[in-house]
């Protein structure tokens, strides 16, 4: 976990818009890693998600989209090719049903191994300093949010 994008999702907890940031950050952390995701149901939780984010989907929906994706991550077999790149994909699907439970730090850490996975494999992840550019990443599209919600 990067506590810097801990500590930055924490420093808006006070916020108004605190909830919507979540889910929002959340989203585009999982839509990140969304051409690793393998199943099309999975895809389909995700676009709940972003129409929730948009106001275009109600919280019923989002809740029925987080029981889905969940209950999918936990059936993925994950990857039993050589490279194990499917692990990638499995990683990804915890990144969706996390973000549609309102989990923004865990679908943070969970699209950061996936995309490090995806690119790099089992040795990506092992060095730290493989995370640093997703992390980046994080931060700012956190404030990016942050800012735009305060504006409204």
């Amino acid at each position: 976990m990067s506590d810097a994008v801990l500590l930055a999702l924490q420093s808006h907890e006070s916020s108004a818009q605190y909830e919507a940031l979540k889910f929002a950050f959340a989203c585009e952390c999982a839509a990140r890693v969304r051409h690793l995701l393998e199943d099309e149901r999975v895809i389909r939780c995700l676009d709940i998600l972003a129409a929730y984010v948009k106001g275009e989907a109600d919280r019923g929906a989002l809740d029925q989209a987080a029981a889905e994706a969940m209950a999918l991550a936990n059936r993925h077999q994950g990857s039993r090719s050589l490279d194990g790149v499917g692990h990638a994909a499995v990683s990804a699907s915890y990144a969706v049903a996390n973000a549609l439970a309102g989990r923004a730090v865990q679908a943070a850490d969970y699209a950061a191994y996936a995309a490090v996975y995806g690119a790099g494999g089992y040795g990506a992840v092992c060095d730290p300093e493989s995370f640093a550019a997703e992390r980046d990443w994080q931060r700012t599209t956190l404030e990016r949010i942050a800012n735009a919600l305060a504006t409204r």
